[in-house]
C-alpha cells in the first residue's frame, strides 16, 4: 500500500527515506539534502510579513510549495501548505502548543482528516527547551506517526550552532512524505529552533 499521491507536491519527488535539513546560522533559511548531498528544497521565512509565511524551491531554484499562517503571529494554529504549481491546498499543519508536548497534525486540506502527527519526544526535554536560557541549542526529537497513532519515522537533531537534523521515514505508505519533510521544516521555523 501506498500513501495517497493526491498529496504529491508537483515538481517535488522526494523518494528517499532520509533527508538531513540544515538552518542557515543568522535566519529561519532552510535547505534539505538527500543522502547524496543534494540539495532537494530550500524555503526561508518570508520578513517583514502580518502572516507568518515560508515559500519553497526545489534544488534548481523552481517554486514547488507555500506553508502560510492561518492567523497573524500564529504560534499555535494552523498553517496551509499550498503547491505552487497548481494553486491547490494540500495540508495543513495543525499546532497544539504546550509547553511540555509539541504535537503538529497534518490534516487533508479539505477534509481536515488526520493524516500524522508530529510528536516531541520527552516531556522534560521539551520544557528544558522552552524555558532555560540557550534551551533552543538542545537538539529536538520527534517522532512521526500515522494516523492510528502507528510509528512512521523521526526527527533527530544533532547538537551544532545552527539547527541540522535528519528526517527519516521508515514506513511511508501511509503518510504523505512530502508534506511531512515540508512540515519537519516548518515546524523548526515556527517554534524558532
Amino acid at each position: 500500500m501506498h500513501a495517497d499521491r493526491r498529496y504529491d507536491i508537483a515538481g517535488l519527488d522526494l523518494v528517499d527515506s532520509e533527508y538531513v535539513v540544515e538552518q542557515a546560522l543568522v535566519r529561519n533559511k532552510y535547505k534539505a539534502m538527500d543522502p547524496r548531498g543534494n540539495v532537494v528544497i530550500r524555503g526561508e521565512q518570508k520578513m517583514f510579513k502580518m502572516k507568518e509565511e515560508f515559500p519553497f524551491v526545489d534544488g534548481d531554484g523552481n517554486e514547488v510549495f507555500t506553508v502560510k499562517a492561518g492567523g497573524i503571529i500564529d504560534v499555535a494554529g494552523n498553517y496551509v501548505l499550498t503547491d505552487a504549481q497548481t494553486g491547490e491546498d494540500l495540508v495543513i499543519l495543525d499546532n497544539d502548543y504546550s509547553i511540555f508536548q509539541d504535537t503538529w497534525t497534518i490534516r487533508d486540506a479539505e477534509t481536515e482528516a488526520k493524516l500524522a502527527e508530529i510528536n516531541s519526544r520527552g516531556g522534560a526535554v521539551t520544557v528544558a527547551r522552552n524555558v532555560l536560557p540557550f534551551g533552543e541549542w538542545i537538539p529536538h526529537k520527534y517522532e512521526i506517526t500515522d494516523q492510528s497513532g502507528s510509528h512512521v519515522g523521526n526527527i533527530d537533531g544533532e547538537f551544532s550552532p545552527k539547527d541540522r537534523y535528519t528526517i527519516t521515514i521508515d514506513d511511508a505508505s501511509d503518510v504523505p512524505k512530502e508534506p511531512v519533510i515540508a512540515a519537519a521544516m516548518v515546524i523548526d521555523a515556527i517554534q524558532g529552533n
